[in-house]
């Protein structure tokens, strides 16, 4: 599985990098196999204006609640993760969104995810997109999810 590194919104005035680090955790939860559950988390990282490098993406904990059709994130192991790299780094790697895998080669978002997407990109204190993030089997789905609803759908860039 090899999904690509380099996205952009349609116009190409927001570009977005995953490192390697981001994409090897990725890759190690696609929902290969009929019994594997949904996985998911954090995208930690850095802002350069209107562009994005995802540096880290946190894994499932014990705490989570990991169904076939479900990933729900419990806040514990994440927000320790994501608070030690802000003060690590002080302050340039922050949370820039969530993701999580669906079981389908080419994911896209069911109603939940778009609700939830809305509800916590509305709470974000520098009032900018989450970026939301679904893992499939052969594909990703990116998205710049503001907090008034529909977001711009990213495209890989080879």
């Amino acid at each position: 599985m090899q999904f690509m590194s380099f996205w952009a919104t349609n116009d190409k005035r927001t570009l977005l990098h995953f490192s390697t680090a981001t994409l090897e955790t990725f890759c190690l939860h696609v929902q290969a196999s009929d019994a594997d559950c949904e996985a998911g988390g954090l995208l930690l990282g850095s802002v350069h204006g209107a562009h994005m490098l995802i540096e880290q993406a946190t894994v499932p904990t014990a705490w989570d609640k990991r169904f076939r059709y479900l990933f729900e994130r419990m806040p514990f192991g994440h927000k320790a993760i994501a608070l030690s790299r802000w003060t690590a780094s002080q302050g340039t790697v922050r949370y820039l969104g969530e993701w999580h895998t669906h079981p389908e080669d080419y994911p896209h978002p069911s109603g939940l995810d778009r609700s939830e997407w809305n509800r916590l990109s509305a709470k974000r204190l520098d009032k900018r997109p989450m970026l939301s993030v679904i893992v499939g089997r052969k594909a990703l789905y990116v998205e710049l999810v503001p907090s008034s609803g529909r977001g711009s759908v990213l495209t890989p860039v080879e």
